[in-house]
C-alpha cells in the first residue's frame, strides 16, 4: 500500500514538473515576439527597449485578428498596446493600472510575515499580508512604487510592474533591522532560536534552535526553564513554576487551543512535538488583553501557518521515542501538515528510560514496602495535523487537530507486614483538541479572525488489590469550547487597535468509585463565561506601548471582573531601555491534589472548576519594572516584580501537614528581583541568571497564618557556556544552583497522634524547614551534516546531572511502627546521571 502511494505521488510530481516545463518552454521574450508579429501582421510596434525588457509571455494563437492580438497583449502584460491606423501600434504605460501580488517572507528563515503593510506610494491604496505573508492588490498604477514594511525589519520598495500578476507571485524578502527597536527586539537571546520580542516576551523559534545544556531537542517546556523567574521545583516540565505560581496557573495554548496536559512520562518530556511547533511565546507579565486565564504566565505555541507549496519534512529518534513530520502540498492554495511521535518504552528498555521510570515511581504505593516483583507496560504518543486553505489572497482558513496520550499498566507484588500482596494499576491520560479559524483582510487597514476550538482532557485511573478484592477507579474530565472574534484596525503605521469578543463554556467532571465497601461519587460543574477585550498598541522608533483591558462576565455567578493590562518599553539611548508591565488576570480552573487515592503517586492531580464558594475564581495582580543594557553584544537585564494571587485553596497546594485535608481559601504574595547577563561573540554565548525571591502563603486555617510557600525558592542561580567549534559542531555546558524548597517536619518527641482509630503524622508548623540546596551540571553537543543538497541531518548528545548528585526535591513523612519514633521520612530525588541521544533527518 505504501509503495503504491509513493508511486502515485511520484507520478503526480513528475506530471506536474513536465506540465510546468512545457508551459515555461512556451514563453518567449516580448522583444523577439514583437519582431515576429510585425512580419506576420505587417505592422510596426513603437516602444522603448527599457519598457519591454525582461518581459516574457506565452505566444498568442496564430491566425487571430489584429484586434484580438492587441487585446491579448494588453491582458498579458502591464503595457498598453494601441493601434493608430492599423499600421502603427504604440506601446506605452500611459495611465494603465494592473493587478499585483507577492509573498512577504523573513530573509533568514523564510517564515511568512503576517500583517505586513503594503502601500502604494503617492496613492491612497494599500493592503496587508495574510497569515501566509501573501497579498493581492487591484488597480495599481503601473508606474507606481510599492512600499512594504514590517516592524523590526527594513522597508522594501519595489516597482509595481515587478509584482504584476501574470504568473507566480514574487517572493519578497525583508531583512531584519538592527536599528528599529534594536534594544527592545533581540534577534538572538542566549542561544540561536531564542529571541526577545518588542513587548518583552520570550520567543522560541524551534527551526533556529541552537543548543542548550543537557538538551538533545528543542523541547518547548524544558527550554523555557532557563529563563529567570521560571523554575520547576520537582524537575518536571508538568510543574513549571513562574514567579512562584503553581503549574496549573500557566495558560497553555497550542494553535489557539487551551490545553490541560503538558507532559509525557509524567512530566519529564514535553507533550508537544517541537518539530511542527514553529514558534513559542512565553509571557510572564504585561500579557495582551487577547488572552485570559493563566494568572502566572502564558505559553503560546504556534505551528507553521504558511503554505509552502513544497513537499518537506523530517524524522528522528532518541532513546525514548521516535517521531516524524511532513508538509504535503495538495494544490497551490491547499496544504496538509502532519506530525506523529510514539515511545518505544513498552518493548525496549534503554538507560534513559530506566532512569526516567525510576524517577517517576519513587513516590508510589509501595514506597514503604518490600518489592518482590513488578511488571510494567508504559507508552505514550502524540499526533497532530493541520489543514491550510487560502480562499484567495485576503481570506484564509486553517483547521488543526491534536491528540496526546499516556498509557500505563503496572502489576506489582510486594510484602507488607509479612503479607504478600498483589496489586494492578492502570492509568490513561489524554488531551484532544481541535480548532478552525477564518482570517480575513478586508482592506489595508482592517483584519478579522473568527475561530472556534474544543479541548477534551481526561484521566482514567483504576487500581485492583487482589488480596482485599478491592477495585477502585477515578475519572477526571475537562471539556472546554470557545468561540472568538478578533479584529485589528490600523490607524497609522504606528497605532493599532485590537478588539474582540469571546464566548466560553467549561465543564469539569470528577468520579470516584469503590466496590468494597461500595462507594460512588460524581461531581460535575459547568460554567459559562464571556469576555470583551480592547487594547491599543503603539510602535515607533524608541517606544513600544500596549494598553488595554478585558471585561469578563460569569453567567452562573452573575459576576463581573474587569482586568486592565499595560506594557511599556522605552529606549533611553543607544544603550539603556526601561520597561514597565502590569496586569490583572483570573482563572476558573485549578488542580486538586489527592493524597489517599494516588494511584502509585505518579499522577495525583485532578482538575476542578470554580463554584465561587469553596473553590473561588482565582485572581491575580502583578507589576514589574526593569532596566536593560545592550552594547557590543553584551546584554544585561534586571527586573523587580511583585505579585499577589487570591482565591487559592489548600487542596491544590500539596501540603503535608495536619490540615492537608482541610479546605481553606487564602493567597500568596511573591516579590523578587530577576537578573540576567548574556555575552555573545561569533562563536560563544555565555550567560548567568539569578533570581532572588520571597514567596509567602496566608491561610486562616493554619497557625501561624503566614508562612513560606511550598514553591518558595529564595535563591536561584544558573549559568551556561555555548561554544561553536565550527558551523556544524557545537557544545554546551551549564549548571543550576538553587535553594532547597520548604517542607514540614513532625513535632519533635511527639511525631504521631490518634485521629479516631487511625494513627497519623503529627506535623509541626508548616514549611519551617528547607531541603538541601539543589545543584546540577548538564552537558550537550550537536553536529550537523549533509547527505545531499536536499537532505540534512543532526546528531545530538545530552548528559543530565554529570556529577550524579543525589538532589532531594521533596520530603514527607509516613507512619511506620517499626521505626523508633513511629514515623519514617520519604525523600524524592531528582534524575541521576542520565545520557540521551537524538538523530534527525530533514528534507
Amino acid at each position: 500500500m505504501i509503495n503504491k502511494i509513493a508511486i502515485i505521488l511520484l507520478g503526480f510530481l513528475l506530471t506536474t514538473s513536465i506540465n510546468y516545463a512545457q508551459k515555461s518552454s512556451s514563453k518567449v521574450g516580448l522583444s523577439s515576439l514583437l519582431i515576429s508579429l510585425e512580419k506576420t501582421y505587417d505592422i510596426k510596434f513603437s516602444y522603448s527597449d527599457d519598457d519591454i525588457e525582461n518581459i516574457k509571455i506565452i505566444a498568442p494563437q496564430t491566425g487571430i485578428s489584429l484586434e484580438s492580438l492587441l487585446s491579448y497583449l494588453n491582458d498579458k502584460t502591464y503595457l498598453q498596446f494601441k493601434t493608430l491606423d492599423n499600421k502603427y501600434v504604440t506601446v506605452s504605460f500611459l495611465n494603465k493600472t494592473i493587478n499585483i501580488c507577492g509573498n512577504v517572507l523573513e530573509s533568514q528563515n523564510l517564515m511568512p510575515l503576517a500583517l505586513a503593510s503594503i502601500k502604494v506610494n503617492g496613492y491612497n491604496l494599500g493592503t496587508t499580508s495574510n497569515t501566509n505573508g501573501s497579498f493581492y492588490l487591484q488597480n495599481v498604477p503601473v508606474k507606481s512604487v510599492i512600499n512594504i514594511s514590517y516592524i523590526g525589519f527594513k522597508n522594501l520598495e519595489i516597482s509595481a510592474k515587478e509584482l504584476f500578476l501574470n504568473a507566480n507571485c514574487k517572493q519578497l524578502y525583508l531583512e531584519e533591522s538592527s536599528e528599529i527597536l534594536s534594544e527592545i527586539t533581540m534577534q538572538k537571546f542566549l542561544t540561536s532560536g531564542l529571541q526577545k520580542s518588542a513587548d518583552g516576551s520570550t520567543i522560541l523559534n524551534t527551526e533556529k534552535f541552537g543548543i542548550l545544556p543537557g538538551l538533545i531537542e528543542p523541547d518547548i517546556l524544558k527550554t523555557i526553564k532557563i529563563l529567570p523567574g521560571v523554575e520547576s521545583v520537582n524537575e518536571s516540565i508538568s510543574n513549571i513554576n513562574v514567579r512562584g505560581g503553581t503549574n496549573d496557573q500557566n495558560l497553555m495554548l497550542w494553535d489557539g487551543i487551551k490545553m490541560y496536559h503538558a507532559g509525557h512520562f509524567f512530566g519529564l518530556i514535553s507533550a508537544y512535538n517541537p518539530y511542527l511547533t514553529k514558534k513559542v511565546t512565553v509571557t510572564k507579565n504585561g500579557t495582551s488583553s487577547v488572552f485570559s486565564d493563566g494568572v502566572s504566565s502564558t505559553i503560546n505555541m504556534e505551528t507553521s501557518n504558511r503554505i509552502t507549496n513544497k513537499f518537506s519534512g523530517g524524522a528522528g529518534f532518541n532513546l525514548i521515542s521516535a517521531d516524524a513530520f511532513v508538509q504535503i502540498p495538495i494544490k497551490d492554495n491547499l496544504e496538509l501538515h502532519v506530525s506523529g511521535r510514539r515511545s518505544f518504552t513498552d518493548f525496549l528498555n534503554t538507560p534513559t528510560y530506566t532512569n526516567y521510570f525510576n524517577r517517576s515511581f519513587q513516590d508510589n504505593s509501595i514506597a514503604s514496602n518490600s518489592v518482590n516483583n513488578a511488571e510494567s507496560k508504559f507508552f505514550f504518543y502524540d499526533y497532530s495535523f493541520k489543514i491550510l486553505y487560502d480562499l484567495n489572497y485576503n481570506h484564509a482558513i486553517r483547521a488543526n487537530f491534536i491528540h496526546i496520550k499516556n498509557n500505563l499498566d503496572y502489576l506489582e507484588q510486594y510484602t507488607n507486614n509479612n503479607n504478600s500482596i498483589e496489586e494492578n494499576s492502570n492509568l490513561k491520560q489524554e488531551n484532544l483538541g481541535a480548532r478552525i479559524n477564518w482570517e480575513a483582510n478586508w482592506n489595508s487597514k482592517f483584519t478579522t479572525n473568527l475561530s472556534a476550538f474544543i479541548s477534551d482532557y481526561r484521566i482514567n485511573s483504576s487500581d485492583y488489590n487482589k488480596d482485599t478484592d478491592q477495585f477502585q477507579t477515578q475519572f477526571n474530565n475537562v471539556l472546554e469550547t470557545a468561540v472568538k472574534l478578533n479584529t485589528v484596525y490600523e490607524f497609522s503605521d504606528f497605532f493599532y487597535l485590537t478588539n474582540g469578543f469571546v464566548f466560553n463554556e467549561i465543564g469539569v467532571k470528577n468520579t470516584t468509585s469503590i466496590n468494597a465497601p461500595t462507594f460512588s461519587k460524581t461531581i460535575k460543574e459547568v460554567l459559562l463565561k464571556s469576555a470583551f477585550y480592547s487594547e491599543i498598541e503603539y510602535k515607533k522608533n524608541n517606544t513600544y506601548a500596549r494598553v488595554g483591558f478585558r471585561a469578563n462576565y460569569f453567567d452562573k455567578f452573575q459576576k463581573f471582573i474587569f482586568e486592565p493590562r499595560i506594557n511599556i518599553r522605552q529606549k533611553l539611548n543607544e544603550t539603556y531601555s526601561l520597561k514597565l508591565e502590569g496586569e490583572f488576570k483570573n482563572q476558573t480552573t485549578a488542580q486538586k491534589i489527592d493524597f489517599e487515592d494516588n494511584f502509585l503517586g505518579i499522577e495525583k492531580r485532578r482538575w476542578i472548576l470554580s463554584d465561587n464558594d469553596r473553590t473561588p475564581i482565582i485572581t491575580s495582580k502583578q507589576a514589574s519594572f526593569g532596566i536593560s543594557y545592550t552594547k557590543n553584544k553584551l546584554y544585561a537585564d534586571i527586573t523587580g516584580f511583585y505579585k499577589v494571587v487570591n482565591g487559592i485553596s489548600t487542596a491544590n497546594q500539596g501540603f503535608y501537614n495536619n490540615t492537608q485535608n482541610f479546605s481553606s481559601i487564602g493567597n500568596y504574595k511573591t516579590k523578587g528581583i530577576e537578573f540576567l547577563i548574556n555575552k555573545q561573540t561569533n562563536t560563544i554565548s555565555t550567560w548567568l541568571s539569578y533570581t532572588l525571591a520571597e514567596n509567602n502563603y496566608t491561610f486562616g486555617v493554619f497557625n501561624p497564618k503566614k508562612f513560606a510557600n511550598s514553591l518558595d525558592i529564595t535563591h536561584s542561580l544558573s549559568t551556561a557556556f555555548n561554544y561553536n567549534f565550527t558551523k556544524n559542531l557545537k557544545a554546551s555546558i551549564g549548571g543550576i544552583l538553587r535553594s532547597g524548597r520548604p517542607y514540614t517536619k513532625p513535632v519533635d518527641g511527639n511525631e504521631t497522634l490518634q485521629n479516631g482509630d487511625k494513627t497519623i503524622v503529627n506535623y509541626d508548623n508548616p514549611n519551617t524547614e528547607n531541603l538541601d540546596n539543589f545543584f546540577r551540571i548538564d552537558v550537550s553537543g550537536s553536529y550537523n551534516f549533509t547527505f545531499s543538497e536536499a537532505i540534512k541531518a543532526t546528531i545530538r548528545l545530552g548528559f543530565t546531572n554529570i556529577t550524579d548528585r543525589k538532589n532531594t526535591i521533596d520530603s514527607y513523612y509516613i507512619v511506620d511502627e517499626s521505626q523508633e519514633n513511629n514515623v519514617r521520612r520519604i525523600d524524592n530525588y531528582s534524575l541521576p546521571f542520565t545520557p540521551n541521544l537524538s538523530f534527525r533527518v530533514r528534507f
